[in-house]
């Protein structure tokens, strides 16, 4: 039989808590319902362990175990221990508003709490640092969820600990490196295209050049623009994989070949996903070619199931490719592809992200308009 509980503190395992938390999220998928999860870690527990022994140390996670489990029985919340000093909640049908006032509810509680050796402890009493992240659509599984609430969690240990935090993306600013050294650092990933595909390497700069003025013209906030400018650079790195005979094939793609190309949205998340501090942009990498109408790949999502930024990616994407000279596509102009992302409004684009970037263009890009006037185009 397959155990499904902490032996130490008696709570749920984490095995059996990613099972409950897959089964919600499908529920709520589903229902289009809201839940909540939370990510606790015992403040300074190894100051603990260090200065008591580890014998104390378990009986202080069995204490704390025992707190999580009364104050969230009553209201069917589901806590485990997650690892080591985490523990996670996860709360059905909870926004991650009320979530947060029933964590920092309970860790002011647990700050009450007597228990032996505390006072050596920077707060003199035991506690916790929580985040809090609320399912909402667009996120892709539960390991998005669980990695939301876990960057929630980092940033309110970076603010002196004891606290709990909701995500949102503005929380993160701090915890991304400079983003031009981040920019530095990709083009040295992309340099790499140069003797394989100047094209792609080449097309990564134009997008990324777009998706700046795009989210600039938006008023994007700056964890988000960091985000979407950074994803829009890197969102072919998967074409690395991709053999170069069929990179550069000036004549129509076989079939075969084509399920090739696609496949580098699978490849490039792999990739993101093993450069630990760019995993955050495996969504905008793996999902620029979902189509608004579900017609897109890899995962045939539709509307608001795909993420904003990917569904923005897209539309950047597509037009520098509608514009740009390849080896197997005939080049529009820039009033050709206006029309065609009109055409496409609703079927293969978010139609007010299309309307928006179209307004970014008559902006910013008048000149290269009037030029296409100007020829007849």
């Amino acid at each position: 039989m397959k155990a499904i509980k902490d032996q130490r503190t008696g709570l749920f395992n984490h095995g059996y808590f990613e099972e409950l938390l897959e089964k919600e999220f499908q529920q709520a998928k589903q229902e289009n319902t809201a839940f909540s999860v939370a990510i606790l870690d015992l403040d300074n527990f190894k100051r603990f362990n260090d200065t008591f022994g580890h014998l104390r140390g378990d009986k202080l996670l069995e204490f704390v175990a025992g707190l999580l489990q009364k104050e969230c029985k009553p209201h069917g919340y589901i806590v485990a221990r997650y690892g080591g000093e985490e523990f996670t909640v996860l709360m059905p049908k909870r926004t991650e508003l009320e979530a947060f006032r029933f964590i920092n509810d309970m860790r002011k509680r647990l700050n009450d709490s007597e228990f032996e050796g505390a006072d050596i402890f920077p707060h003199g009493c035991v506690s916790f640092s929580a985040g809090v992240t609320e399912f909402r659509r667009g996120i892709m599984d539960k390991s998005q969820l669980l990695d939301k609430a876990d960057q929630a969690l980092h940033y309110a240990k970076a603010q002196g600990k004891n606290l709990v935090h909701i995500y949102n993306e503005q929380s993160v600013i701090q915890q991304m490196i400079d983003i031009e050294q981040d920019i530095r650092e990709i083009e040295q990933q992309l340099s790499i295209f140069l003797s394989k595909d100047v094209y792609t390497f080449q097309h990564s700069k134009r997008v990324f050049g777009y998706a700046i003025d795009f989210c600039e013209y938006l008023q994007m906030p700056d964890a988000e623009k960091k985000m979407f400018v950074l994803g829009a650079l890197i969102h072919d790195i998967g074409k690395l994989e991709v053999p170069k005979e069929i990179l550069r094939k000036k004549s129509k793609l076989s079939g075969e070949e084509w399920e090739t190309v696609k496949r580098h949205v699978e490849w490039g998340k792999d990739i993101v996903l093993a450069m630990e501090k760019y995993r955050d942009l495996a969504p905008l990498v793996e999902l620029h070619h979902e189509r608004y109408d579900g017609e897109g790949y890899p995962q045939q999502l539709r509307g608001e199931d795909i993420p904003k930024l990917a569904r923005m990616l897209c539309i950047v994407d597509s037009f520098d490719a509608m514009t740009t000279e390849r080896p197997y596509q005939k080049t529009k102009s820039f009033l050709e592809a206006i029309e065609e992302l009109k055409r496409c409004s609703g079927t293969q684009f978010d139609p007010e992200l299309a309307q928006a970037f179209i307004g970014m263009l008559e902006l910013k890009y008048a000149f290269k308009l009037e030029a296409a006037v100007a020829q007849g185009n």
